[in-house]
């Protein structure tokens, strides 16, 4: 770093992304983006956006809000959208934390939790998750500060039940819980915390274009709260970043998430394909979470996973592997096409032959 950055941040440690590499026939089964391209009327929809460029995005993203509350039977006023959902999480956590309202969230998480609280100067209060990676929502009950619950969790892959997360809501009134609902479409039928919004006051549900809506390059998230924690949201947006999403962005998210039979057919086929390479992954004596996401969280005792990852990586097959505590020996693998994960198979079975 240079002599003029602030001392203030000298110690903050950037979030890292899962490898972002350019060659040919790469399976790129890293980052959690869906395998399956945008629906098809978003590239019409771009280019109908484009002669607009001259003028600034609509600030208020006042039709793709319409569509985004149509799809979650919504109001308009219960949304924000943001530049990817990781935005939506920055304002939510400058509007609802401070130096003396700490942000409570466990410790196998998502990664950017603690970088924004360095970055924006909030206290973090770590919760263990339990020996199976399960979360006891049990430690968060009364706990008087903002909480963030990843549901399901990434990297675990694991889903909390929604009354659990309801008593974490009711026992918590004077402060924001905010449920990092990622990739909640994955998950079981009734899964959501969207029904408890008219309960409470004090949840805010986060969301993305990246997974389901096959959206990833275009940086698109939203959040679903009450309209007055909307308000809070907005004037700190306002206050940074007016026109946080473009116009091309705006364009391609209504097509997207308007498209609904388009949406149950990707969703469909990963599912799908999720739970077949669950099961090839046991039958080649793997350790599988059962998965409510888009990826896998899988380990083995038969070689190091790190070695498992830097032998596929030699192979062109990327999947994330975490040096942190406690999952330094798991794998987490995105879930591509059938052909994708079949090519990630055969080149697991060079590294580790199938079992006799």
């Amino acid at each position: 770093m240079s002599r003029y950055f602030t001392k203030t941040l000298s110690a903050l440690e950037p979030y890292t992304p899962g490898e972002q590499l350019s060659i040919e026939n790469l399976v790129k089964l890293n980052a959690n983006e869906n395998p399956y391209p945008p629906a098809p009327g978003v590239a019409a929809a771009v280019a109908a956006a484009v002669p607009g460029l001259r003028l600034y995005s609509d600030l208020t993203n006042g039709e793709l809000n319409r569509a985004i509350a149509a799809h979650w039977g919504v109001k308009p006023e219960n949304v924000l959208c943001g530049n990817g959902s990781d935005e939506n999480l920055l304002l939510a956590l400058r509007a609802f934390c401070d130096e003396e309202t700490p942000l409570a969230f466990a410790d196998i998480t998502y990664s950017f939790y603690p970088v924004l609280c360095d970055l924006l100067h909030i206290p973090q209060h770590i919760i263990p998750l339990e020996a199976d990676f399960t979360l006891d929502l049990g430690k968060y009950k009364g706990l008087h500060e903002t909480i963030v619950i990843a549901n399901p969790n990434a990297p675990t892959s694991l889903l909390a039940p929604v009354d659990a997360i309801e008593e974490v809501l009711r026992t918590n009134p004077d402060n924001i819980v905010i449920v990092d609902e990622t990739y909640i479409e994955f998950a079981p039928a009734r899964s959501t915390c969207l029904p408890l919004l008219e309960k409470y006051d004090n949840l805010v549900i986060t969301h993305t274009f990246s997974k389901t809506h096959n959206l990833a390059g275009a940086r698109l998230g939203f959040c679903l709260a009450r309209p007055e924690l909307i308000a809070d949201m907005n004037r700190v947006k306002f206050s940074y970043s007016p026109y946080n999403v473009n116009s091309l962005t705006q364009a391609a998210g209504t097509a997207a998430i308007r498209d609904e039979v388009y949406f149950r057919w990707v969703t469909d086929k990963v599912l799908a394909t999720r739970d077949d390479a669950a099961r090839q992954l046991r039958q080649r004596g793997f350790t599988v979470l059962d998965s409510a996401t888009n990826f896998l969280f899988a380990t083995t005792d038969r070689m190091p996973c790190r070695e498992i990852f830097e032998k596929l990586r030699e192979r062109g097959i990327l999947i994330r592997h975490f040096n942190a505590p406690r999952i330094d020996n798991w794998l987490r693998i995105t879930i591509g096409t059938p052909e994708q994960m079949q090519r990630f198979l055969a080149a697991l079975d060079g590294i580790l032959p199938p079992q006799k």
